[in-house]
């Protein structure tokens, strides 16, 4: 069986693969004073809550954009597991030509979720990934990573909010009754939620713009997406497991 780690800047996503069957997702707070040894413990639960042992993992596949802990996941592989991770970045196959420049400088995790979309969509695609940033990939109709765009996530927006204004509250991102929120919360509320939905359709429709190929499929992820989909005019998928998905496919082409 494969697991494959999804390390972000605000949680850690662990897919657990027999083969192409995505069995369990579990996500972690990510947490940089975290030793090697203390990850692995919490993924040796995970493993055994869900009736597997160590020893049926049989490939370990990291993506990571927390430098500090790329480092601390391939130990907690190499102590907890006895393998060797294979980590995401310069000199992996992906099987997608790289337009940006410089290539290395594309975050992994949007590689990962670029491969994956193409290769379940075989179109032009734009995927819009709702993390700690909101980040917006163009791949081309020939699978190419073209560029894309990235922007504060709606929870660093909100955070941001409440720290730089003195009198707002701290309030959950969800989607209020109205655009015209009759107290403050709601208000809040409702400049951040339709905010982000306008800010999504806007930078999509600009992007088909310059893509100038039909069709172009528009593929959401991460933890809001599924929220921002309800009222975006652009997103046509939601794909939670989209950037576990490209883990698998990335680590089957490196295994030959």
């Amino acid at each position: 069986m494969l697991l494959a780690f999804d390390v972000g800047n605000t949680n850690i996503t662990l897919g657990l693969y027999r083969q192409e069957a995505l069995l369990h997702i579990w996500r972690l707070q990510t947490v940089h004073q975290r030793t090697s040894d203390e990850y692995g413990l919490m993924v040796r639960q995970f493993l055994e809550q869900s009736g597997h042992g160590l020893d049926a993992i049989t490939g370990v596949i990291v993506a990571s954009v927390v430098p500090a802990l790329t480092r601390t996941m391939s130990e907690l592989v190499e102590r907890s597991l006895g393998k060797r991770a294979m980590v995401v970045g310069p000199g992996i196959k992906t099987g997608m030509p790289i337009l940006y420049d410089p290539p290395k400088d594309v975050g992994a995790d949007r590689i990962v979720n670029a491969v994956a979309a193409y290769k379940r969509h075989g179109t032009a695609c734009i995927i819009v990934d709702f993390g700690t940033a909101t980040t917006f990939d163009s791949v081309t109709e020939r699978g190419e990573y073209a560029g894309g765009a990235i922007c504060p996530g709606i929870g660093i927006s909100m955070e941001a909010l409440f720290l730089r204004a003195a009198k707002l509250p701290k309030v959950d991102v969800s989607k209020p009754r109205s655009v015209v929120g009759r107290n403050t919360v709601e208000s809040m509320q409702a400049g951040i939620y339709y905010g982000y939905v306008g800010l999504v359709d806007g930078l999509v429709r600009r992007m088909k713009q310059e893509m100038r190929v039909e069709p172009v499929r528009v593929i959401a992820t991460g933890g809001l997406a599924s929220l921002v989909a309800t009222d975006s005019e652009t997103i046509e998928t939601v794909d939670d497991a989209l950037t576990l998905e490209g883990l698998r496919l990335i680590h089957q082409m490196n295994l030959s």
